[in-house]
């Protein structure tokens, strides 16, 4: 376990009982709004953001911190991910599910050091669970130490977010797979998508989008579980380095099968 594990899983709780939860099911009209067509943000998001924010900075004096609706105002935040020790925060990732009163949703927080993910933590606010990964060491569920275990189904399980894919790529995707991969439903949470190539309801998941707050914890997670989270040419998914498409496995091998299935 990192070091500050546990005031930054305190701080996140106390975010999602006292800001998060109570809204849940409960925002007013105008509590929610569309930072672009189909991107919603609401109070809880901004409100967690700040909340978070604050907490993050007052343990680590000195550290950056970045949050996702910071960011999305002001781009130039994200222009040195790459230098020093600072903390990435998604304050409610699955926003589009909790404004339509559906789960998962997810509070995520990663923390850089010059630009590689050193820890995460994903919270389940509705179940309480904790996600945690320290680089080179480990990962765990709610204080257990995991690895990841494929679903062993006779077709790898892939979870693709085709909603983001050009018409064209989604059709090519969906050739690919057919036959070798089983497309299940995505959770349209990043949050939950990580977990589930740990404990064994899917092997391969693979996103278009790739911004920090929403892919450096998960990520980690895999990863330290034993999984291969990577770009499709193979190369390291870093935060201060640009680009689309992000592949992620359950093992090496389902990494390998998911790569030379979709991109081959």
């Amino acid at each position: 376990m990192h070091p500050l594990y546990d005031p930054v899983a305190a701080a996140m709780r106390e975010v999602a009982s006292a800001i998060i939860l109570p809204r849940f099911r409960n925002l007013a009209a105008g509590e929610v709004r569309d930072k672009a067509p189909g991107d919603p943000v609401t109070i809880a998001d901004q409100e967690s953001e700040a909340r978070l924010t604050e907490a993050l900075a007052a343990l680590t004096p000195g550290n950056r911190v970045v949050g996702e609706e910071a960011a999305s105002d002001d781009l130039s935040l994200l222009g040195d991910l790459g230098q020093g020790r600072i903390w990435v925060i998604d304050p409610l990732d699955g926003t589009k599910n909790f404004a339509e009163g559906k789960t998962p949703f997810a509070v995520m927080v990663a923390l850089l050091d010059e630009g590689r993910c050193e820890a995460g933590w994903i919270l389940d606010p509705v179940s309480g669970r904790m996600c945690h990964a320290v680089r080179g060491g480990g990962m765990f569920f709610d204080g257990a130490r995991v690895m990841a275990r494929p679903t062993g189904a006779a077709q790898p399980r892939a979870a693709i977010a085709l909603h983001f894919l050009l018409p064209e790529r989604r059709a090519d995707i969906e050739t690919r797979a057919a036959g070798r991969l089983d497309l299940v439903a995505i959770p349209r949470c990043a949050g939950e998508q990580y977990p589930r190539l740990i404990d064994g309801q899917n092997d391969i998941a693979l996103f278009e989008r790739t911004m920090p707050w929403d892919h450096l914890a998960g990520a980690l997670m895999v990863e330290e579980a034993g999984g291969k989270v990577a770009r499709p040419d193979g190369s390291d998914y870093r935060a201060a380095i640009g680009g689309k498409g992000l592949l992620a496995a359950a093992s090496p091998a389902l990494w390998e099968t998911g790569a030379a299935t979709l991109f081959g």
